[in-house]
């Protein structure tokens, strides 16, 4: 996720506060993973500087100053560029899991126990994200569908990874 343009889209709603563009990226996107401070100010630093926000007011108050930000023209230009361009997908050619389950056919360990434990973890974290989905909100959901969906996928490969093993065992062993 770009950071910037999501901290970007944010403020064309209206201007924010540093604090209030972390607030509203924690509550729209960071439930699993929130902002850190440092990254927000680093980041409305970094759009400043690039012109892409302007600062609007400073206000004074018990603690340090707080900056207003403003999302100029050229940042509306760049997040409607960004939102244009597709995503790349990304294919999982080389996984680590992968890379584990060869080298436990290399070194005599057991690759079919070692997908065994990756089968029952990637199950014990779809049972989490089903309960958060079932608790959340529509965009909470979609969220957890997107993680689910890619589980799912993980899974299936799993299953065909242990069905052949014994081949893939041959293979790496010639």
């Amino acid at each position: 996720m770009s950071i910037g343009h999501t901290l970007l889209g944010l403020l064309e709603a209206a201007p924010r506060h540093g604090y209030d563009l972390k607030r509203a990226f924690d509550e729209k996107f960071g439930h699993d993973r929130p902002l850190a401070y440092g990254q927000a100010y680093s980041t409305m630093s970094r759009l400043l500087k690039n012109g892409l926000v302007e600062v609007e007011g400073i206000e004074s108050g018990g603690g340090p100053d707080r900056r207003r930000y403003a999302i100029t023209d050229a940042g509306i230009t760049d997040v409607d560029g960004w939102l244009a361009q597709p995503e790349k997908p990304e294919p999982y050619l080389q996984s680590t899991l992968y890379t584990k389950v060869v080298l436990a056919l290399l070194t005599g360990r057991s690759a079919a126990d070692l997908l065994d434990t990756q089968r029952s973890e990637h199950l014990r974290l779809m049972r989490i994200l089903t309960q958060r989905k079932r608790k959340g909100d529509l965009a909470d959901q979609l969220v957890r569908d997107h993680a689910l969906f890619h589980l799912e996928a993980d899974l299936r490969w799993l299953e065909l990874a242990a069905a052949r093993l014994d081949q893939l065992a041959r293979e790496v062993h010639r």
